[in-house]
């Protein structure tokens, strides 16, 4: 959107100080206009002039031509305000800024304001048709150039409610495995064999049975014992499922929408018979 922001001075050292103002604010230059009171080769709106002092002859016909013209593009043709400032820049300075955004507007015409722009309608003041009182503004004033000259525009917004979904994570759960040993122990009985020998001292006669052994031989005899043998078996004693169980649930989304809602006033007065006025004198 095309914003202009127009600043009158008387002094001409204000005006050059409110260009520096606005360049060492982020301004760029050539979006500055500055047209000085002793300017005569002035071209208003010509945002490509990086001059900060011309001169013009306040009774230069084709000049004065010029600043209505340029005044007019803005304003309109049938605007008060045209005027005001055409007559205005005739024994002041002017600033022209130029810029895109509404916050940059404000910045620019309080950069202007503090710099010492005069407020063109205190100096020429004008009645307001509906009103019938006189019209103030600040020193600088912001145009929409965007617009029609002459026209005003609100817009009508409304807002929409758009409800959707999203997965989000609420929670979950791990599970892990892992290998513990323990200690055990397990009591058994163990048999174990000793081979013992004995010997007996006797006498006597030796008989024919005892005769038949008297050969050389041996008598062999083998102990034993009983250890302990161990094995493992593994058996399943539990088993742990993780699933989901899943439910659904209804939920009313509650918000508030905004709108703009216009009031038109017809502000035109009704006619009367000059004849049904009644003038009173005291």
């Amino acid at each position: 959107m095309a914003l202009t922001v127009l600043g009158v001075f008387d002094n001409a050292s204000e005006a050059r100080q409110a260009v520096e103002n606005l360049v060492n604010a982020g301004i760029t230059r050539q979006n500055i206009d500055l047209s000085l009171r002793s300017d005569s080769s002035a071209a208003y709106g010509d945002t490509t002039s990086n001059q900060y002092t011309t001169t013009r002859t306040d009774d230069d016909t084709e000049s004065g031509s010029s600043i209505g013209n340029f005044f007019s593009s803005l304003f309109g043709d049938e605007d008060d305000d045209a005027n005001r400032y055409a007559r205005a820049t005739e024994s002041g300075s002017l600033v022209t800024v130029h810029v895109q955004t509404e916050d940059e507007a404000e910045k620019a015409a309080n950069i202007l304001d503090d710099a010492g722009a005069v407020n063109v309608n205190e100096r020429t003041p004008v009645v307001d048709s509906l009103t019938n009182k006189p019209s103030a503004s600040m020193g600088a004033a912001l145009l929409d150039t965007d617009q029609p000259t002459g026209d005003q525009t609100i817009k009508v917004i409304e807002e929409n409610l758009e409800v959707g979904k999203r997965t989000v994570e609420t929670g979950g759960v791990r599970l892990r495995s892992r290998i513990v040993a323990k200690p055990v122990e397990e009591s058994i009985r163990l048999r174990e064999e000793r081979v013992t020998v004995q010997r007996n001292a006797v006498n006597r006669p030796a008989t024919a049975a005892d005769l038949d052994a008297f050969t050389e031989g041996q008598v062999e005899m083998t102990e034993h014992q009983e250890v302990p043998v161990v094995s493992k078996t593994a058996t399943v004693v539990e088993e742990i499922s993780v699933g989901k169980d899943v439910t659904q649930r209804d939920e009313v989304v509650r918000d508030t929408v905004s709108k703009t809602e216009v009031d038109i006033d017809d502000t035109t007065k009704p006619q009367r018979d000059d004849d049904d006025v009644t003038y009173s004198t005291k």
